[in-house]
């Protein structure tokens, strides 16, 4: 099928490709099916996220374990029964990128993300019920407290030497 794109003009994809999302993302509700799209930059942790059935919704998605380590999310069974989850290695989690002109201010929404059921093509967004996340964490800030993190434990890794003899 010929998928009519806001920022890619128009892709060949196949019916394989189609994320469902029974619900749509939350603005964007009549929207139920959407398809990922590599990001052209090799390595690049960023990905899209594009409505088939529309070309305006087109998010930029990254993988949230990669700006944060610690990132924790909990399904419960209502989602795991929606999309039929049977193995925690067919899901995929993602998380909405904002990037503005200046993208060193570009922020990650934490405490939405995106699960997909990669065996089955299904999709919805959660809304965790914590505080430990926002909706706008800067990206660059969180990678610079990683590295920081890894700094100090590598610097504790190394501790005191002792010779015994």
């Amino acid at each position: 099928m010929v998928l009519k794109t806001r920022y890619f003009g128009e892709l060949e994809i196949s019916e394989e490709q189609v994320i469902n999302f029974k619900h749509g993302i939350p603005g964007f509700e009549n929207v139920k099916r959407f398809v990922l799209i590599d990001s052209d930059v090799e390595d690049s942790p960023f990905k899209w996220m594009q409505g088939v059935d529309e070309p305006r919704p087109a998010f930029v998605i990254v993988d949230p374990f990669v700006i944060r380590k610690d990132y924790e999310i909990r399904l419960d069974d209502e989602v795991l029964n929606e999309l039929e989850i049977k193995s925690p290695s067919d899901v995929s989690v993602f998380c909405i990128v904002v990037v503005p002109d200046d993208i060193s201010k570009m922020t990650v929404n934490l405490q939405a993300p995106v699960v997909i059921n990669c065996a089955n093509r299904r999709g919805r967004q959660l809304i965790l019920d914590t505080d430990r996340y926002g909706v706008r964490h800067y990206i660059l800030d969180e990678l610079r407290r990683q590295e920081d993190k890894a700094d100090a434990g590598a610097d504790e890794e190394k501790g005191p030497v002792h010779n015994h003899k």
